[in-house]
């Protein structure tokens, strides 16, 4: 594509159903041109301010949250762009990490509490906005800084303007975005993803003594904690289970007997390494239990002595609505 401004989005939807009319970027057309936004996170009062709007006659054309921001920008147009996403994002509540495309500008938004992460790179004479910092390293881009929580970046011709719009809230960050999402090669406000997970397992090997024969993991996530637990154990590291790499995760699959299915298609134990050994096995997070039962079942199956399960995050007790895909409390083991 020709052009000198461009914003793309790889999101899972958590709000409204997964058809191509909710793909973003969303793009919407108003009075004065048109707006694109890509948005990541997940808003508390979307349906409360789209109910609100629709009564006053807006038409809504896909069922995912965005579309309530992009609409809330376009009715307040006539302020300008700038006071426009100021007066929106002072109106939405929850999490997100924006990116919008308008007056051939490229802006970026971060929520005042900062829960989504979102970080500025300079590219060649060009700037780039991610989601992750690893992003940046995969173009060649140069990591600035990360995008302040309540702050808004506006980048043109003239270059970075920032702006911070909101600085009354605390900072308070998605833990699942350390524990899991992120991946390892990233920073998110200036800690090391791998580091931070690499030191859960320390700590795990401090708080759990166990007498046992091998330390593994559950691929990919869980690989940072369980060789931090093996440094700190002197306990061996070593392969316990073989990833399918062209399966996706199996915690977003839409229902139980695809995320059943999808553990056996994407986990395998590695007999050699397992049979008659006590097996330390260490994995990121506990979401609703359907990964870790199976591949327990799997390691005894291939021969393990012992399984001791280790967990490298506080346990999930509550619904995320901010962005995590676990709406029901019953849901979570």
């Amino acid at each position: 594509l020709s052009g000198d401004v461009s914003i793309g989005h790889v999101r899972y939807s958590t709000t409204g159903e997964s058809y191509v009319a909710n793909a973003q970027p969303l793009v919407v057309n108003y009075k004065g041109g048109s707006i694109a936004l890509a948005h990541n996170g997940n808003l508390v009062n979307a349906g409360e301010i789209r109910n609100r709007l629709e009564d006053e006659g807006s038409i809504f054309q896909t069922s995912i949250d965005s579309e309530v921001i992009a609409n809330l920008i376009a009715r307040n147009y006539s302020k300008g762009f700038k006071q426009a996403i100021k007066d929106t994002v002072s109106e939405i509540r929850g999490a997100f990490a924006l990116t919008i495309i308008c007056e051939n500008k490229l802006i970026g938004v971060r929520d005042p509490n900062g829960l989504r992460p979102l970080c500025l790179g300079k590219l060649d004479t060009g700037f780039v906005l991610a989601s992750e910092s690893c992003a940046l390293d995969v173009v060649g881009a140069e990591f600035i800084r990360d995008i302040e929580k309540g702050e808004m970046v506006i980048i043109d011709d003239e270059g970075v303007e920032s702006i911070i719009y909101n600085d009354t809230m605390r900072k308070s960050h998605c833990i699942f975005e350390y524990v899991y999402f992120a991946r390892p090669d990233s920073k998110i406000d200036g800690e090391s993803v791998y580091i931070t997970r690499r030191d859960a397992g320390r700590i795990l090997a401090e708080e759990y003594k166990i007498d046992a024969d091998i330390v593994i993991a559950v691929p990919d996530s869980g690989i940072d904690a369980a060789i931090g637990y093996a440094e700190a154990s002197g306990i061996p590291y070593g392969v316990g289970l073989i990833k399918n790499k062209y399966i996706g995760r199996t915690f977003i699959q839409p229902d139980q007997k695809s995320r059943e299915l999808a553990v056996r298609l994407k986990l395998n134990p590695l007999k050699e390494n397992i049979k008659d050994k006590r097996v330390i096995m260490i994995d990121d997070s506990i979401v609703r239990g359907t990964t870790s039962k199976k591949i327990v079942e799997a390691l005894r199956n291939a021969g393990a002595k012992e399984v001791h399960v280790l967990v490298s995050s506080p346990p999930v007790v509550h619904s995320c609505y901010f962005g995590i895909d676990t709406p029901e409390r019953k849901e979570l083991v």
